[in-house]
């Protein structure tokens, strides 16, 4: 039963009727009854018409993550299921491709589900409740889960720093079944990679870069490439299928580059020529330039540069930096594959960036494709928020 409701200021409500699921506390003109932090609340315009219904967290500037926009929807047991089997059944393809066991299960809001993102990487799940919505529902995710998944074990990988906001503590470790080795293998289109779940960036591998990397495959034949950021070595495997001459691999870990190797001799690529460089990205790149280096294609796949509106300008900078610098050592008639997964900028704010970078390199530069995020990682049209990644592969003269 559901005791209290959250009266919204005049005029807040039109964002939260258009289906958007979150409402923050400066739409908030007040809280009748004395609802804990995690209860169930209604949520009513001021002329006391009903809203949406969701989950309360007043230590959260997101203080209403929308569940439900049906007054006569009940958020229980039967409500959780529902949606992860909704998630899960629209994903049946690529359960039923034996060339992939790694995708995303299920996408956060996007998959009317706020703050919670399951991966599944072969027998093994990893989960992140990312919202007080979410983390009081645990258990009876995790249960769903793993009735409806059947899986060895369940990770949970709830350390991101969205829980901060949320009041909530980093928590990592098994939760359910059996604990995953250190390294796990998969498979993604048909090429094999080791994977750590329990430590690994994101919750072990780039799941959103899947179809991408299939898509860059085309463009490697008898090219020597640049990958930078190259974290498990996947553009490199993807590159050396291709037809890849030669790959210089960079990124500032040793043992990440150690397990990048790891993978390209896992696919049969271990006898080639290619060079595995613990360095910084920027600098080994300005250091090709004043030598005079150049390439075919290079690969610009770096991490998250802005977490939140407030790092956007000096990201900004960064992306302009690093594929300046990318346009200056190609060949003529090269490749430039560039990525930003920071959700803070928008698609059209990257293409900006990249054509201030293309003027001050002075070349032309024509886009080719353009490239988001994986199938299994949706774009809810009423949240633009879960559109974070997007790539361009352009031709640089």
């Amino acid at each position: 039963m559901i005791t209290s409701q959250v009266v919204l200021k005049k005029g807040r409500e039109k964002s939260v009727l258009n289906r958007h699921p979150w409402i923050f506390s400066g739409s908030i003109e007040r809280v009748e009854g004395d609802p804990t932090d995690g209860d169930v609340v209604d949520v009513w315009d001021n002329r006391a018409r009903f809203v949406a219904r969701g989950i309360i967290n007043q230590n959260s500037q997101i203080t209403i993550r929308i569940l439900t926009w049906d007054q006569n929807q009940l958020i229980g047991e039967g409500f959780w299921r529902g949606r992860l089997e909704r998630a899960i059944s629209v994903r049946e393809s690529l359960a039923a491709d034996p060339l992939t066991d790694a995708y995303r299960l299920v996408h956060s809001e996007a998959d009317g589900l706020p703050g919670l993102i399951v991966d599944r990487y072969g027998p093994w799940l990893v989960v992140q409740f990312l919202s007080l919505a979410t983390e009081t529902n645990k258990a009876t995710i995790i249960s769903h889960l793993a009735d409806l998944t059947a899986p060895q074990g369940i990770f949970n990988r709830s350390e991101d720093t969205v829980r901060e906001k949320e009041g909530l503590v980093p928590v990592t470790g098994p939760i359910w079944g059996e604990v995953p080795p250190d390294l796990v293998e998969i498979n993604e289109n048909g090429f094999r990679f080791l994977v750590d779940i329990k430590m690994g960036q994101k919750t072990g591998f780039y799941l959103d870069q899947r179809e991408n990397r299939k898509i860059a495959g085309s463009y490697f034949g008898g090219a020597e490439v640049l990958n930078a950021f190259v974290y498990s070595g996947a553009f490199a495997v993807y590159a050396a299928a291709g037809g890849a001459t030669r790959i210089i691999n960079v990124d500032t870990s040793e043992a990440i580059l150690k397990l990048a190797e790891r993978n390209m001799r896992r696919n049969g690529f271990g006898g080639r020529e290619d060079v595995y460089a613990g360095a910084d990205v920027f600098e080994l790149l300005r250091t090709y330039r004043d030598y005079g280096w150049h390439f075919n294609v290079i690969v610009l796949d770096p991490p998250k540069f802005a977490a939140s509106k407030s790092q956007v300008a000096g990201a900004l900078r960064g992306y302009k930096d690093i594929n300046l610098l990318g346009m200056k050592l190609l060949h003529p008639g090269g490749y430039l594959i560039t990525f930003s997964c920071s959700g803070a900028v928008s698609p059209d704010l990257f293409q900006k960036v990249l054509f201030e970078a293309a003027v001050d390199a002075k070349r032309d530069v024509q886009i080719v494709e353009r490239l988001g995020q994986s199938l299994d990682h949706p774009v809810l049209l009423t949240f633009p928020e879960s559109q974070y990644l997007k790539g361009f592969i352009c031709r640089v003269w």
